[in-house]
């Protein structure tokens, strides 16, 4: 895949950026030390976690070089660091006091080993933080995988129901972490974002769910795939009475807390 686009995924960052806040206010821990942001994109996230722990070491960390550099720009006090969640560990001797993964371990594999992993990798009383997007079956990502598996460039993305990671039940999460945790909260959310166009929702998915159908397109196919695929979306997406389209955007929250 190719590298991220910080400019198009900030497009939309207030409405990216809220679920991580909402995520934040339900951390319980009250004065992490270490705090790692995995996952951190342009630093939306990594900036919330500064200014609610200002006394706290603060790293984040993502494996892409623009959004890296993006990151930098806006917090250049912080350290960020390039590096492979799957592959992640602390330190020895500085294991964090709060991960927080908003809006990245659904592009990570192994569930069932990985969140896991992340717990053990806590301080003592240390806090495990995700956000997840769980919106494979809403339109917008059923259709990409429908135009991926119709047209002339579906050899060139190869199987669409590959491209990301298939999420556990909310209750397989609490299933996966009670045994090992303190204190395990899940939850499950719904935004209705309001879309000025269906080719707004496109914008909003090129950044981000769509990548792995265009990026391995030449220009003139990822040209006939997203005409197609807004087609679909503006038929999916009805017209509201002031003219604009609700998107509607499933998340799923994980809060797991080690034991002290």
């Amino acid at each position: 895949m190719l590298d991220w686009n910080p400019a198009l995924y900030r497009r939309f960052e207030d409405e990216r950026t809220r679920p991580a806040q909402e995520l934040l206010a339900r951390v319980p821990h009250p004065a992490p030390t270490r705090v790692v942001d995995l996952g951190c994109g342009p630093g939306n996230s990594t900036e919330l976690l500064v200014q609610r722990y200002p006394n706290a070491q603060v790293t984040g960390m993502d494996n892409s070089d623009a959004m890296l550099a993006t990151a930098r720009q806006r917090l250049p006090s912080v350290e960020f660091i390039a590096g492979d969640i799957a592959r992640w560990e602390p330190a020895p001797g500085a294991a964090p006091d709060l991960i927080f993964a908003n809006a990245a371990l659904q592009w990570v594999a192994g569930h069932e080993q990985l969140i896991p992993r992340l717990l053990r990798s806590l301080a003592p009383g240390g806090v495990l933080a995700i956000q997840m997007p769980d919106n494979r079956q809403e339109p917008t990502h059923r259709l990409m995988r429908e135009v991926a598996a119709d047209g002339p460039w579906s050899e060139a993305i190869g199987d669409p129901d590959a491209v990301r990671t298939d999420l556990l039940t909310v209750g397989g999460y609490y299933d996966l972490l009670a045994p090992h945790a303190a204190l395990v909260d899940v939850w499950h959310t719904v935004y209705q974002h309001v879309m000025p166009s269906a080719s707004a929702i496109v914008e909003w998915v090129r950044a981000t769910g769509l990548k792995p159908f265009t990026d391995p397109l030449d220009d003139t196919q990822r040209a006939g795939f997203l005409a197609e695929y807004e087609r679909r979306v503006d038929a999916a997406y009805a017209v509201r009475t002031d003219g604009r389209r609700l998107l509607a955007f499933p998340r799923l929250f994980i809060i797991a807390q080690r034991a002290a």
